[in-house]
């Protein structure tokens, strides 16, 4: 993210000759192009507007390049579990937008006429998308296009009521390229999701939400037109350009849709509770659903928590290594209860675990270390972790390093150190949770309790 003044902004001129480049020697087919446009779209929309409040979704097609962005994006967001209808008054017999066409009736996604809107589109609908013109449209725009650039503008002017949310893709239908919203009464998006790089309007652009898509410009182009933009993070398709708007912290707020979880449905034992979740975690492709909160507190009482990985699980308890003098150790060596909390936001769930802490066999220790590559071995002894690094920071870190790094360079096992290992909890209390609407959420807890001298789990609810 950055201010407006640091990243580039493209002319009319510059934009077509964007365009022509790509579609030429840079060897991109207008459906290309199209299909990452529209991807960018939907993931801009789904980074804010989750499907859960904003599933109603009206998108807007023009008879050019914009709308064929739309008609995708329409598609990407059907995936991505919203309810997309499409208005697309003027159609092309052209093959590639037939064939999005086809695509979107294939989804069996909705296509409504102008006449078939209703007059006022916030009754209907949380979202709508302008798809209507693109930077190569001049002019002004002729009828339904005036119609409904009047309908997004009423929808802006909606005071003291809930209204729709509104989208425009690249450029706001009717403003100018380059000179943005000249008299004032154009349309007033909520979000521009501007593609390949922002075009000079998008500085005039005083909405909530700028993001960039189209993650696919070339060297070429960004060295000829000395392009800066942001940069993407990791596989996503878009990025926000600006700082995202304030926010009243005490209305953030999820309304979490989730199947039941009744005491009846669950496993006797909470370890094979906690493995069906797990795996359930797992599946759903969770980045590290190993990841676990581990609370602890010293003699003093001062509790401290941090984000460690769980590494084992098994019907003793769970396990988990680290450094023998770093914080988290010293205070297990005064008080050695503790709790674990893994929470996997994307299925509603949270686990807490609380037991006592024992260190698991050094051998087991040395087995899990030399499992590890090679350069966390080394980084394990290079940290004294929860200790201040002295002289200059990080460079004494990244020094010692590679020192160790040519000392075992030949490929030699390296010795694990002495104040390195595994520690095991082992619980006495479980709680799984489940996030429900309107707050009644789902708590069971496993208390043990002893029947004919066997060690069995009670399950009883918790009021959420």
């Amino acid at each position: 993210m950055g201010s407006f003044d640091s990243f580039s902004y493209l002319t009319q001129r510059e934009a077509v000759e964007v365009d022509e480049l790509l579609m030429g020697p840079l060897g991109f087919s207008v459906d290309q192009l199209m299909e990452l446009a529209g991807l960018s779209v939907a993931t801009s929309i789904a980074e804010v507007y989750k499907p859960s409040d904003y599933s109603r979704v009206l998108t807007i097609c023009g008879p050019g390049n914009n709308g064929g962005d739309g008609l995708v994006a329409a598609r990407h967001l059907h995936h991505f579990g919203y309810k997309p209808l499409v208005c697309y008054p003027k159609r092309t017999q052209n093959p590639l937008y037939a064939g999005l066409v086809t695509q979107l009736e294939a989804l069996s996604i909705p296509f409504l006429s102008v006449e078939d809107l209703p007059s006022d589109l916030s009754n209907d609908f949380d979202i709508v998308v302008d798809a209507m013109f693109g930077f190569s449209f001049h002019g002004s725009p002729r009828p339904p296009f005036d119609d409904l650039v009047h309908r997004f503008v009423s929808l802006h002017n909606q005071i003291g009521q809930k209204r729709s949310v509104i989208i425009s893709i690249d450029i706001p239908s009717g403003w100018h390229v380059e000179e943005g919203d000249v008299d004032g009464t154009g349309i007033k998006p909520d979000m521009l999701v501007s593609l390949t790089a922002p075009k000079l309007c998008a500085k005039k652009f005083i909405g909530p939400h700028h993001f960039l898509g189209g993650r696919f410009v070339p060297p070429a182009i960004v060295e000829k037109y000395k392009l800066v933009l942001p940069p993407y993070s990791g596989t996503s398709m878009c990025v926000r350009i600006g700082k995202p708007p304030q926010i009243d912290i005490s209305a953030l707020r999820e309304n979490y849709i989730s199947p039941e979880f009744l005491e009846e449905q669950v496993e006797a034992d909470p370890i094979n509770q906690f493995r069906k979740w797990f795996d359930d975690a797992l599946a759903a492709g969770l980045k590290e659903p190993n990841a676990m909160a581990l609370s602890t507190a010293g003699k003093d009482g001062k509790p401290s928590s941090r984000i460690v990985l769980l590494k084992g699980v098994d019907k003793d308890g769970f396990v988990w290594y680290t450094n023998f003098e770093s914080r988290k150790a010293r205070e297990l060596s005064e008080n050695t209860h503790a709790s674990l909390l893994f929470y996997w936001d994307d299925l509603n769930r949270q686990v807490r675990v609380e037991g006592s802490v024992q260190k698991v066999s050094d051998e087991k220790s040395k087995q899990y270390f030399h499992s590890r590559p090679r350069g966390s071995q080394i980084g394990a002894i290079v940290s004294k972790q929860s200790s201040v690094v002295p002289g200059t920071g990080r460079h004494v870190l990244h020094q010692e390093y590679k020192e160790l790094e040519q000392k075992y360079a030949d490929q030699s096992l390296i010795p694990k150190p002495k104040n390195w290992g595994g520690y095991r909890l082992i619980p006495n209390a479980f709680e799984f949770w489940q996030g429900q609407k309107s707050r009644l959420h789902d708590r069971l807890r496993y208390s043990p309790h002893e029947v004919n001298d066997q060690r069995l789990w009670k399950v009883e609810r918790l009021a959420p």
